[in-house]
């Protein structure tokens, strides 16, 4: 019965994204839909941004405002996330082949950042399949859009779009696009100091529902925080196993990982990458199995 409800769920939120997107996509990001972007653009140039620089990016024809993209954050479900495939056989076949063709850069980041090259890998299956399952949505459009519902009419066009039976409270909506859109708000403005520095189209780059990109799912205040330059370009990019690789090792050192690091103070690190200890435990586990224990 449960299955059958979780099923019907889905096929209800397909239905919705469906129904939105014959709606407003006719032409991709509509113009009308821009508007919501008003007042965070001006405060964008309020907060030291340069005005033609977030005016060039706001007018971009694949930039809009996209309700869809946030409506996970605002809806009661259930996640169930099956973390035994990743030990399964197959999986770890593949992560030991991974680590095989990057055996260098697994080193070297071994060495440099005292972190377990068999936990950067593991967090890397799990994140993204090696690199495999790197999202589809577009991380400006998401981070800008809840950023956007801080204001009121934005607000209300997302809580009008959600399906009554599966959408929060009003009271609890409003709670958590307070939290949410200043949240949004922070890493948007990451998103675009990443963007200028590194010279990527912001407006193409893609990653999961909640704003996370690239083979290791940083959010952009992550990359600004803790990447690293992998394979000595020069420049930093989350697609690149390189740049990846290294930047998870990054990541943890400055988290607290040292060098034989006891098991319980680990799980304390990875803890800060995903707050999950099914996730916690998920990792080490596969870290176990490719040190073949």
């Amino acid at each position: 019965m449960k299955t059958a409800t979780n099923i019907i769920k889905k096929c209800a939120l397909i239905f919705f994204l469906i129904l939105y997107s014959v709606a407003t996509d006719t032409h991709g990001a509509e113009d009308s839909q821009k508007k919501y972007f008003e007042a965070l653009k001006k405060k964008l140039i309020t907060d030291g941004f340069d005005k033609k620089q977030i005016e060039d990016i706001y007018s971009k024809k694949n930039v809009g405002f996209e309700p869809m993209g946030i409506y996970l954050f605002f809806v009661h479900r259930e996640v169930n996330v099956n973390y035994d495939q990743f030990s399964s056989k197959s999986s770890i076949k593949k992560a030991k082949t991974y680590a095989k063709t990057h055996k260098k850069i697994l080193s070297y980041a071994e060495k440099e950042f005292g972190v377990d090259k068999n936990v950067i890998v593991a967090i890397i299956l799990v994140e993204t399949r090696l690199g495999k399952l790197l999202g589809s949505k577009n991380v400006f459009n998401t981070l800008s859009t809840m950023a956007a519902i801080s204001e009121k009419s934005a607000r209300d066009t997302l809580w009008e779009l959600l399906p009554e039976k599966e959408r929060l409270s009003r009271t609890e909506y409003d709670a958590k696009a307070d939290a949410k859109s200043q949240w949004a708000y922070d890493e948007l403005k990451a998103l675009i100091e990443y963007s200028s520095k590194e010279n990527v189209d912001i407006a193409s780059l893609r990653g999961s529902y909640a704003g996370a990109m690239g083979i290791p799912q940083f959010l952009p205040s992550s990359i600004i925080k803790h990447a690293k330059d992998g394979n000595s370009d020069g420049r930093i990019d989350m697609f690149d196993n390189y740049d990846a690789i290294v930047s998870v090792a990054s990541y943890l050192k400055n988290y607290g990982w040292t060098k034989n690091i006891k098991r319980e103070d680990a799980k304390s690190v990875i803890f800060n990458y995903n707050r999950s200890c099914y996730y916690v435990d998920a990792i080490l586990k596969v870290a176990d199995l490719l040190k073949g224990k």
